[in-house]
């Protein structure tokens, strides 16, 4: 039974060949001072920094840029971002890149007025924003996180070993955020599938809870099997606009916390995979596919009801006489081969992880207690054994 709730999104999308004119629209409602966030620089040799650039120029802007963002932004390059958009005097953040940029900027925004130390205050004590917040708007590139509609922000401590999520207010939401399908096209592979799959444990991290006849399930059932498809044709071929446009609007839908609404929401894979990625550093999407089968196969028997329903709804698992548990299992089992399919890494040592890693990753792991089995440090000990 859906539970009281609140909804808004605040944040503006302008999708398509031609979302990039949206900046025009956006631009004459913020100051003269515009810190330009970007990552590594593959923006300046597909042509797209230079078309942001040349419409600030046009709209008048003075351009201050943060370039190398990493993949796992750091709480040393945040603290390095701040001065940045001080010195600036930022009027508007514009990241321009894939979800790590988005979330920087996120972070960078809610710090640069911020009189405490912004890890700690965000990232450790995960206290409101008290302070103001310096507006953000995002040009994205690579689609996986749902940065662009929602308050979320990753950033990883490498002298702590922690990499850890904070989920802002809709006050911190992107006030617009420009998606060209089109942008994605000259990502690798390996970055595209990760991002495919950071998509679909969105989504699967919100449908693996609650036991209610939720709307949002049948939301999240139809947006899960119009990924599987798109990402079939968009692994074949990469410039499919109609697969790469799905693709970036699923992953949009996917955590800008519409179908979190009367959900209590797991989230562990997650906790599991940050952490293996705060040891690592190894790509986001591909840790998460890289813990998710041991997972869900050890939480399995607690959400029963759920998997069976998953695997029918989803995969199309025939449940003529067969037992739910059954059912489930082909259910994973079609998930699993499918995930090979794509190439997605399939365990953490590939990733970088190591056995005598496994302790301390472990402790790095956050608990959660929304989904359908609420886990100790030994059982989440045991579930990484089995990734490696």
């Amino acid at each position: 039974m859906l539970g009281n709730f609140t909804y808004c999104n605040p944040t503006k999308l302008y999708f398509g060949k031609d979302a990039l004119d949206g900046l025009n629209e956006e631009l004459p409602k913020y100051g003269k001072n515009v810190l330009l966030v970007y990552g590594g620089g593959s923006i300046k040799k597909n042509g797209i920094y230079d078309k942001v650039v040349a419409i600030l120029k046009a709209n008048g802007k003075n351009i201050y840029e943060d370039g190398g963002v990493m993949p796992n932004p750091t709480s040393d390059k945040l603290n390095e971002g701040i001065e940045r958009a001080k010195n600036a005097k930022a009027d508007l953040i514009l990241a321009v890149g894939g979800g790590s940029v988005c979330d920087y900027a996120k972070a960078v925004s809610v710090s640069v007025h911020c009189n405490d130390d912004a890890w700690g205050k965000y990232f450790i004590r995960f206290e409101d924003v008290t302070c103001d917040i310096i507006p953000v708007g995002c040009v994205l590139t690579m689609v996986g996180t749902g940065s662009e509609m929602n308050g979320g922000s990753v950033i990883t401590n490498h002298a702590q070993k922690l990499k850890i999520g904070h989920v802002f207010g809709e006050n911190v939401f992107p006030k617009f955020s420009i998606l060209n399908p089109e942008y994605t096209y000259t990502l690798p592979k390996y970055q595209m599938v990760s991002g495919i799959y950071d998509i679909m444990s969105h989504i699967l991290e919100q449908y693996f809870s609650g036991t209610d006849d939720n709307t949002s399930d049948y939301i999240m059932e139809g947006l899960l099997r119009s990924l599987i498809n798109s990402a079939n044709v968009a692994v074949k071929n990469p410039t499919d606009y109609e697969a790469r446009s799905n693709i970036m609007w699923i992953a949009t839908w996917a955590l800008n916390t519409l179908v979190a609404k009367g959900k209590t929401t797991d989230w562990e894979v997650h906790m599991l995979g940050q952490a293996v990625g705060a040891h690592t550093d190894a790509t986001h999407g591909m840790t998460l596919a890289a813990v998710s089968m041991p997972y869900y196969r050890y939480i399995m028997p607690y959400g029963l009801k759920k998997f069976a329903r998953y695997a029918v709804n989803v995969w199309g698992v025939n449940p003529d006489g067969k037992t739910d548990e059954q059912v489930a299992e082909q259910g994973l089992a079609a998930m699993e081969s499918w995930m090979k399919s794509i190439g997605l890494v399939m365990n953490i040592t590939e990733l970088g992880a190591t056995e005598d890693m496994i302790d301390g990753i472990t402790e790095s792991t956050l608990i959660m207690d929304g989904g359908y089995k609420v886990l100790d440090k030994s059982e989440i000990r045991s579930i990484y054994k089995k990734s490696l």
